[in-house]
């Protein structure tokens, strides 16, 4: 099932469970929901994140030493589900996932409570066994999809991706970046011609500007090494200040999507 982003664009907030700990997280989780996030990426922090920048490298390494597990973040997210309807997704390297075994990872996902699950490093054309699992337990599943992908590459994307499409504005890693390239936006174009679903723009959103630049062409706007760095500046108020750095970006939103 997609997704449904009620305003445009929506806010979908990624944080590295554990960073600093699991109870600061949680915290944290329910006051950007509070503050106008829709859509939680809940982290799990890996010990070689090659897809991310040194922010969310820093946030992994400090959630490593804690002992956080994939196993803990499942239970974060039992827990946050207690109190909230918001959209939770957990945000995974495949190791971790291996480690615990698909069908483990997709019963207890589906469990807690979960709406699915991104994994950055999982292929699209090595995806058959996990998308079985997945759909078995009604699970999304988010893919990836890079500028740099051929139409034909894309179109298996929007084929295989449920809930939402997530539009990498630019190749390279995660961390905030002053300016947003072109390249977004012409991605998103070319995802169009094969899909309805909702997409997601994310790498690099760090302002207001930025994010509702991305409401002009996309549904929503991920943003996650901004709000990591929010967490790592702000030690014994993590929560007032991420509550309080999203209400500034969206509070700004261009407008509501119409019913």
């Amino acid at each position: 099932m997609p997704f449904h982003f009620d305003r445009r664009p929506s806010l979908v907030a990624y944080l590295t469970c554990g960073d600093p700990d699991l109870r600061t997280t949680r915290e944290v989780a329910l006051a950007a929901i509070a503050a106008g996030a829709e859509i939680l990426e809940l982290g799990v922090p890996f010990s070689d994140p090659v897809a991310d920048g040194p922010v969310i490298q820093r946030a992994s390494e400090r959630a490593l030493r804690n002992g956080i597990s994939l196993e803990q973040v499942l239970g974060l997210a039992k827990d946050i589900r207690k109190t909230t309807d918001a959209g939770l997704i957990v945000f995974s390297y495949l190791n971790p996932i291996m480690r615990m075994g698909l069908q483990r990872f997709a019963e207890e996902a589906a469990s807690a409570g979960v709406d699915g699950a991104l994994v950055t490093d999982l292929p699209v054309e090595e995806s058959d066994e996990y998308l079985r699992v997945m759909r078995k337990q009604n699970l999304a599943t988010v893919f990836l999809a890079a500028p740099t992908s051929t139409d034909q590459r894309l179109k298996r994307i929007a084929e295989t991706s449920t809930g939402f499409i997530y539009a990498i504005s630019r190749t390279g890693i995660t961390g905030a970046r002053k300016d947003l390239t072109d390249d977004a936006q012409q991605l998103v174009k070319r995802l169009r011609k094969f899909t309805d679903l909702p997409i997601a723009v994310g790498f690099g959103i760090s302002s207001a500007e930025q994010f509702n630049a991305v409401g002009k062409f996309a549904d929503a706007a991920v943003v996650g090494s901004a709000i990591v760095h929010t967490i790592e500046q702000n030690p014994g108020k993590e929560p007032q200040a991420v509550a309080e750095w999203i209400k500034q970006v969206v509070g700004f939103r261009s407008s509501a999507v119409s019913p």
